[in-house]
């Protein structure tokens, strides 16, 4: 894939400027590229490789506060003509929103943007050969670490690679380009019974060198596999639960959908009028910072075009601020925290590298100081209230004895409110790996209810 940011940014360019001679207060266009690889084997033979391009624009207009939005991937003139034309008449038919607007155009980035190393050729130079290939040795690592190992749902190697150009009428015009690769292996064991038990790792980098070996994630999948034979339920109890990172960061991401700004002035989260009082224990603190070399979630400009900026949300246990786009910052009287996020031409707050802050203990320094509890390295449904916040989910992983990993556990339910949850966080890992935008180390809950036989 060719670098294309110049002519993306003349693509958003034309369409800004067609949107203000017809009659647009204001307009905010988006041009986007990108190639996707993915592939997949299953016992050594290729299954999936699947390669697509797209290349489209997304339009915002607003015209006396009546806001519309539209999108297409015809870049033809005449496309790009109708494009502008049906978000023009779009607006004549919405009703009016005193809150609509862009942001304060003083507050706007200006280059140079910080180069944030979010783009490695190296991923885009992956073949659908080489990216079968990883997937094979990886499965193949797996498949050879245990004759127990014997059957596998395949690994997968993807990459992804694209480009943007964002143009606002209010004197902001930027471009982006960044890159992802992802290995995961899944094999599978027979257990007793005639039961097949279903393990899984994975890595997934922005640069192409940061993802661990194939064989290393295909052996680490193959020691989950095993250790998950025999599982068995336990009775229903109350307990500390130890959670996994993988698991750990699902619960952080339910509790930052709850402080977006949209869910503030909705009324549709437990957070509404929380701010400067404590929602977690103190050893918490969650930060939202877009500005990390190489992050997942990394931006050097919000969707709006306010410069990037870390924020702490959570200090020590207390809610410091909620996550704002202009708009919402505006519905509640407020200022943005540069959390705006662009997504088919509509703007709303998102988070970006949200993470929570590590401990100083290791993984099993905390199983080891757990005299009795549950040990979570999955998680199924989706159980959770964002009003009440109350939390139940169905959990897979291992019961902890003295300190240690006792027999694995399945079949069981995990259940409380996530304040109570976050609240009762008694340590904090030192595991944290940033694999996703969204990221926690391992963390135990002092007491949480297991529902089991």
């Amino acid at each position: 894939m060719n670098d294309d940011r110049e002519a993306l940014l003349q693509l958003a360019s034309n369409l800004v400027d067609r949107a203000r001679a017809l009659g647009a207060d204001f307009a905010e266009a988006t041009a986007r590229s990108g190639w996707e690889l993915s592939t997949k084997v299953r016992l050594g033979e290729a299954e999936l490789v699947e390669e697509a391009g797209h290349r489209g624009v997304a339009l915002r207009v607003i015209k006396g506060q009546r806001v519309a939005v539209t999108s297409t991937s015809d870049l033809t003139d005449a496309g790009l003509a109708r494009c502008v034309g049906d978000a023009l008449m779009l607006a004549e038919l919405s009703e009016p929103d005193e809150y609509a607007g862009p942001a304060d155009p003083s507050e706007l980035a200006s280059p140079p943007f910080p180069d944030l190393e979010l783009y490695d050729p190296a991923v885009e130079g992956v073949t659908a050969e080489g990216a079968l290939d990883r997937a094979r040795r990886a499965e193949r690592a797996a498949l050879d670490f245990d004759p127990r190992i014997t059957l596998s749902e395949g690994a997968t190697f993807s990459r992804t690679t694209g480009a943007s150009a964002r143009v606002i009428s209010t004197g902001f015009s930027g471009t982006q380009r960044g890159s992802y690769a992802s290995l995961v292996v899944t094999p599978v064991a027979e257990d007793e019974g005639g039961k097949r038990r279903r393990g899984f790792h994975w890595s997934a980098r922005r640069h192409l060198s940061e993802l661990d070996p194939e064989a290393s994630v295909g052996q680490e999948a193959a020691r989950r596999t095993l250790a998950k034979l025999g599982a068995r339920k336990v009775p229903t109890a109350e307990a500390a639960i130890v959670f996994d990172p993988d698991v750990a960061r699902s619960i952080i991401g339910t509790f930052a959908g709850c402080l977006l700004g949209g869910s503030i002035w909705r009324k549709s989260s437990y957070l509404v009028g929380r701010e400067g009082t404590p929602v977690a224990s103190p050893l918490v603190t969650l930060v939202d910072d877009p500005l990390l070399l190489r992050g997942p979630g990394s931006r050097p400009y919000d969707g709006e075009g306010l410069p990037s900026r870390r924020t702490v949300v959570v200090e020590a246990g207390v809610l410091r601020t909620y996550l704002l786009d202009s708009y919402s910052a505006r519905k509640l009287g407020k200022k943005s925290t540069a959390s705006a996020a662009a997504s088919g031409g509509s703007v709303g707050p998102s988070t970006s590298n949200f993470i929570l802050s590590p401990g100083p203990l290791t993984r099993d320094e905390i199983i080891a100081s757990t005299p009795s509890g549950l040990y979570v390295t999955e998680m199924m449904g989706f159980g959770f209230n964002a009003i009440t916040g109350d939390f139940s989910r169905g959990a897979a992983g291992f019961w902890i004895e003295d300190g240690k990993l006792a027999f694995p556990v399945s079949e069981v339910t995990v259940s409380s409110n996530l304040n109570t949850m976050l609240e009762n966080i008694d340590a904090i890992g030192s595991d944290l790996d940033l694999k996703t935008s969204t990221a926690a180390p391992t963390f135990r809950v002092s007491k949480m209810t297991i529902a089991g036989t």
